[in-house]
């Protein structure tokens, strides 16, 4: 009414948008009840980027016209997992709060089409030993596998098993690579107690592995993409206009 939103809180009736501190509500209300610093209720708004809807697309960053950073969580699509950017990532370049999309869910990998894309061969081990905590996943040095130049510290290892190689199953992260060829080195230390991991029931499984997906992130896929930014702050703060950088996906 005249420009002006109003609504009730315990039988009162109160004028929004009027007091000092934003995104704080029914100071009075509260202040009756022992809170005196009101309702805190942070800012979130929900859109969608949805250009070319019968395309596949990579959705690889967001970029904020306004004046503070937001968190971005969930960022959502059709086919892939969500995603997030914390408030501290955001970079602010010509005006413009910038930061990558991050890969978020407690397995780095799935099973499904998409999930497998992520995923890379290093090959057949030749043993498997050592105890959960430091399995040690030794491969061939004549023909050599050079494992330090295919996977990294921190990358989330798979295996897959004979006959048909088909479903990867979780052995863990890699902490170290050892590769010391004279004294016949050349082999992963895994950390298999992580949720999800296991150690390979045989010998010569085939090993494949996955980057860090909040490390290196290659954004969200999908048709369409569904995001949430929040503010937390009880200063004023504008968001005029939301962009992200998009590709489209050749499977």
């Amino acid at each position: 009414m005249n420009n002006y939103f109003y609504t009730f809180k315990g039988g009162n009736l109160y004028r929004h948008n009027v007091n000092a501190n934003r995104n704080t509500f029914y100071y009075d209300w509260w202040l009756q009840l022992g809170n005196p610093n009101g309702s805190f209720t942070p800012s979130r708004v929900t859109s969608v980027f949805n250009d070319a809807p019968l395309e596949n697309k990579l959705f690889k960053t967001l970029a904020l016209q306004g004046d503070d950073a937001w968190e971005a969580f969930p960022i959502e699509t059709d086919i892939q997992n969500s995603g997030y950017i914390e408030k501290d990532w955001f970079q602010k370049k010509e005006q413009v709060y910038f930061a990558f999309i991050r890969n978020s869910g407690d397995v780095p990998a799935g099973t499904d089409e998409y999930a497998l894309r992520s995923l890379n061969g290093v090959g057949r081990s030749q043993t498997v030993t050592g105890v959960a905590a430091a399995t040690e996943v030794n491969f061939s040095i004549n023909p050599l596998i050079q494992i330090g130049s295919i996977a990294s510290i921190g990358d989330y290892l798979y295996y897959a098993l004979p006959p048909s190689y088909g479903t990867p199953v979780l052995c863990g992260v890699i902490t170290d690579i050892v590769q010391n060829y004279p004294a016949g080195d050349n082999y992963f230390v895994v950390n298999t107690t992580i949720t999800g991991g296991s150690v390979p029931p045989i010998q010569n499984a085939y090993f494949l592995y996955v980057k860090n997906s909040v490390a290196e992130s290659h954004g969200v896929l999908g048709h369409y993409c569904v995001f949430t930014l929040e503010n937390d702050r009880t200063s004023k703060v504008e968001l005029f206009a939301v962009e992200s950088e998009v590709m489209k996906s050749f499977p």
